[in-house]
């Protein structure tokens, strides 16, 4: 088990030795439950500072899919684009998908319903992203005000973000904007990011080793600031964590582990007994098959990233003895 502290502004590795904090929970408990789980890295981030860091399989450097994971991305660079005046959280998609606007559902649509995955987009099949024309020109799945889980409404944004970027003459590659305009600034890199048609998968194809997601982590919890300066817009970051009318256990792409929490499916491990940890905090997560975790505790400063292998296996099922409330407690008691 390797511990080392988290210094500077950007967040850089350093191989100062860990201070214990007085309330830091079990990290040795906790290492050894997401291991008998197929665990290859776990890593616990305190007020900028790493407390412990846990490599089963792998080591510091390797990166690992985030397959669902990747999801959340997309909810702050949405408020990014609003800082910039590229979009407004309650647009209608239409105003940029022209296509839709002879739909009335669809002319319904807003990107704050799409990401908060309510707009009446279909989830699609989960793992098989259609490619972003192919989303967009599917048929909606119903009326809006239904929580819909899936990759569709990702593959939507991107085309959204695609041809906002186009009109306004700059280059259409999504992840590249993504890298320039917010993971670059945040001292965050990633390793090889799945594309289809030349465009970023927004639902599910990044690569991040633990230390880089936990980077990202900080940096949202901390208001997505780069030298004391918030790059993003503060309200629409604000509204990643709040709780939607369609499912109160999520925000605009990231989960928020409370009562009411409508899970993504039938055999998902997310749920809301993880909502009745008594007398511990607030806790929000990116999350991915596989039991990918990336969680938020702004009440502690605390950032937690587990990763594992087998995201096939979790795809079909297999992972229902993963339980976040269960890894939360031994963390945070």
């Amino acid at each position: 088990m390797d511990r080392r502290g988290l210094l500077g502004g950007a967040l850089a590795i350093a191989t100062a030795p860990t201070v214990g904090w007085a309330r830091s929970g079990d990290h040795a408990a906790a290492a050894a439950y997401s291991a008998q789980r197929r665990g290859v890295s776990l890593l616990v981030m305190q007020g900028g500072r790493l407390l412990f860091e846990d490599y089963p399989r792998s080591g510091p450097d390797d990166t690992h899919e985030l397959a669902s994971g990747t999801k959340s991305f997309s909810g702050v660079l949405a408020a990014a684009m609003v800082q910039d005046g590229l979009l407004t959280l309650d647009e209608p998609c239409a105003d940029t998908l022209t296509e839709w606007r002879d739909d009335p559902v669809k002319r319904a649509a807003t990107i704050r319903t799409l990401l908060g995955l309510s707009s009446g987009v279909g989830g699609g099949a989960v793992g098989r992203p259609s490619t972003y024309a192919a989303s967009v020109a599917q048929p909606f799945a119903g009326a809006a005000g239904v929580f819909r889980y899936g990759p569709t409404p990702f593959q939507v944004f991107g085309e959204i973000v695609r041809r906002k970027l186009a009109a306004a003459g700059r280059s259409d590659d999504v992840l590249a904007f993504m890298d320039e305009r917010l993971l670059r600034p945040a001292g965050v890199s990633h390793g090889p990011w799945r594309r289809q048609n030349g465009q970023p998968n927004m639902p599910s194809g990044a690569r991040f080793n633990a230390r880089n997601w936990a980077r990202f982590g900080a940096f949202v919890q901390g208001g997505c600031r780069v030298d004391g300066r918030a790059i993003v817009d503060a309200a629409a970051l604000a509204d990643c964590f709040r709780p939607t009318p369609a499912n109160p256990g999520y925000g605009l792409t990231w989960w928020l582990l409370r009562p009411g929490l409508v899970p993504p499916g039938p055999r998902s491990p997310i749920d809301s007994s993880a909502a009745a940890l008594a007398g511990l905090p607030a806790v929000s997560m990116a999350a991915g098959a596989g039991n990918q975790r990336l969680y938020l505790v702004p009440d502690r400063d605390m950032v937690i990233v587990r990763q594992a292998d087998g995201i096939l296996r979790g795809m079909m099922g297999d992972g229902t003895d993963w339980s976040d409330a269960e890894f939360l407690r031994l963390i945070l008691s």
